[in-house]
């Protein structure tokens, strides 16, 4: 009996084929164009799981006629990586398609650094998490990175049409409304829907697909894309936006909408963000507690992880909130972007012997100009009255200005 799964008997071999990703992919676009010049260079692509990450991979060589070895981070061990080096090796160059790149430990790091820096091996490494967090940077410096886009529900359909059409199933028949579900209810994971068309197909003795059976036979409900455009985005949005909002009850129903659709990535950034972002320094103890939260859910895993996500959630909702350090940091951004700016005053440049130690004078405090001369009046923090700690700030922040202005 032949187990391969539907979603590999249609992975598409060349980038022409591939769905979506229309930034990366068509006229004009990156990826073609690498294709069309004959040239490869280390990347990373990440994205949600099941939109396209390992087709593009094999397409770009295949496309190319490179010759490559594709490897998990997880599952090969240092002897696989070894093999894939001497055939390199032998062959004057490899493509490495290297899955799970964010699990890569240190020893298997170690090996492939120097064939990277070489030019023996180039890397198209895949992972759904953000690289920017989790793949060590001697590897993310040495790579392009490329981030895919979530699949839209035009492109699932696409991907079942294109099934039905090559009749793989043979016999199936599936009206429009049960392609619709299907698509629908994957969250725009390709391979999810492939998975489920393929199970319909082998559970039903006469093939004949339809709505109610495939309810039946699916257990997963999306709660970020459903018939009234309530997206994934829009989730999250209503989540960080309810916490802002110190509505607690709503923060915990789009929390469980998330932690429902199992997308705990999403849920530990966000918490993150709106931690420093609405919270801030009104409450700064919020910072070690939602770190705690998320080391805890990592640790438990689901479905114990909603436990301490749920209590942390809580606490954000009721907590005092202070946009003051985000606000100040754009403010600074802003005023970098548009070249209001200049350069350190010379006293504080590196050896200067005109600078002035603020350890040596009484109180730390000595009065000399820090900022550039064409901005040095310039104020970026204003502090908020939303809680005590961050009122505590406002009157040292007072205080150290007034004894700049009086010395």
């Amino acid at each position: 009996m032949e187990n391969i799964p539907l979603a590999i008997k249609l992975r598409p071999n060349s980038l022409k084929d591939c769905l979506g990703q229309k930034h990366l992919i068509g006229d004009n676009k990156i990826l073609s164009n690498l294709v069309k010049n004959k040239k490869l260079f280390s990347m990373i692509l990440y994205g949600k799981p099941g939109i396209g990450k390992t087709s593009i991979a094999i397409s770009l060589v295949n496309d190319l006629g490179i010759r490559y070895r594709l490897l998990n981070a997880t599952i090969n061990d240092k002897h696989d990586f070894q093999v894939v080096f001497e055939e390199a090796k032998l062959y004057g160059g490899i493509v490495l398609i290297l899955d799970e790149i964010h699990r890569l430990n240190k020893d298997k790091q170690d090996l492939l650094l120097p064939h990277i820096e070489s030019g023996l091996v180039t890397l198209i490494g895949m992972t759904t998490s953000n690289p920017y967090h989790s793949i060590n940077p001697a590897i993310r410096s040495r790579c392009h990175l490329f981030e895919l886009k979530p699949l839209e529900e035009v492109d699932v359909k696409e991907g079942i049409n294109h099934c039905l059409e090559k009749n793989i199933l043979e016999d199936i028949k599936i009206d429009d409304d049960s392609i619709s579900y299907i698509a629908n209810v994957s969250g725009n994971d390709l391979r999810y829907a492939y998975n489920l068309l393929e199970l319909a197909y082998y559970s039903k003795g006469d093939h004949v697909i339809d709505i109610e059976f495939l309810k039946s036979i699916d257990n997963k409900h999306n709660f970020f894309h459903d018939k009234n455009d309530d997206g994934y985005y829009d989730v999250l949005s209503a989540f960080q936006k309810s916490i802002r909002g110190s509505d607690v009850n709503a923060s915990l129903h789009y929390l469980g909408r998330m932690l429902k659709a199992e997308d705990l990535d999403s849920i530990f950034r966000r918490l993150t963000v709106i931690c420093y972002e609405d919270i801030g320094l009104a409450n700064p103890s919020m910072g070690p507690k939602v770190m705690a939260a998320i080391s805890a859910a990592e640790r438990v895993g689901l479905p114990e992880a909603v436990i301490p996500l749920a209590s942390v959630v809580i606490e954000l909702a009721l907590s005092p909130k202070s946009n003051s350090a985000c606000q100040a940091i754009y403010k600074v951004l802003d005023d970098l972007e548009t070249g209001r700016c200049g350069n350190p005053p010379n006293h504080i440049k590196t050896n200067s012997k005109n600078y002035k130690y603020p350890h040596d004078y009484p109180n730390g405090f000595v009065k000399q100009q820090y900022l550039p001369d064409n901005i040095k009046n310039k104020k970026y923090y204003f502090p908020k009255e939303t809680s005590s700690y961050e009122r505590t700030l406002k009157q040292v922040a007072d205080k150290l200005e007034k004894l700049q202005k009086d010395n």
